[in-house]
C-alpha cells in the first residue's frame, strides 16, 4: 500500500487492504522461491509477486462474466524477473475456468506503472473506459482483455 500512496493521491489508490482481500468474491496468489536447508527449514522462502482477480459479474449458462485484476505488485528485489508475469497467467487462467467474456484492470499513469502497463500490453490488454464503481481520473488507467485473448 506503501508503494501505491508513493505514486497517486490518497483518493486514486485502489488497491485492496487486507481484509478486502479475504472477501469471497476474491481469489489472491502469491508467487514464492522456495528456500531453506532442505531439512522443513522455511525460513528462507521469498514471497516474488502477489495478484487477485475479483468477479464483477458471474458467468452464466449464456453470458461470460466480467472479472478484475487486483492488487498486482511484485517485491522490488524480485523485479523484472518474471515473478508478475507467472502470477497474471495464472489469474487469466481462473478467469477462462470461470467463463470470463472480459477481464479489465485499473492501474496508475505515473512512471512507476510503466512497466506493469507493459507487461499488461504484452499479454492483449488494451485501453479502455472505466468500469464497475470507478470513474475518470488523472491518475487511473483502465485497461480490459478481448474475449478472444483469454
Amino acid at each position: 500500500m506503501a508503494g501505491m500512496h508513493a505514486e497517486s493521491p490518497p483518493e486514486s489508490v485502489h488497491a485492496l487492504d487486507l481484509s478486502s482481500l479475504r472477501r469471497p468474491e476474491i481469489t489472491f496468489l502469491t508467487a514464492w522461491r522456495r528456500g531453506g536447508n532442505g531439512n522443513g527449514d522455511d525460513s528462507q522462502d521469498q514471497l516474488l509477486a502477489c495478484g487477485a482477480i475479483k468477479e464483477l459479474t458471474p458467468s452464466t449458462p449464456t453470458q461470460g462474466g466480467h472479472g478484475e485484476i487486483k492488487s498486482m505488485r511484485t517485491a522490488a528485489r524480485h523485479l523484472r524477473q518474471g515473478a508478475a508475469q507467472a502470477v497474471l497467467t495464472e489469474l487469466l487462467a481462473i478467469a477462462r475456468q470461470r467463463g470470463y467474456a472480459r477481464v479489465s484492470l485499473e492501474t496508475g499513469t505515473t512512471p512507476g506503472f510503466e512497466a506493469a502497463v507493459a507487461m499488461y500490453r504484452k499479454f492483449g490488454f488494451v485501453d479502455c473506459g472505466p468500469f464497475a464503481d470507478y470513474r475518470e481520473d488523472p491518475f487511473s488507467r483502465f485497461m480490459t482483455k478481448a474475449p478472444d485473448g483469454l
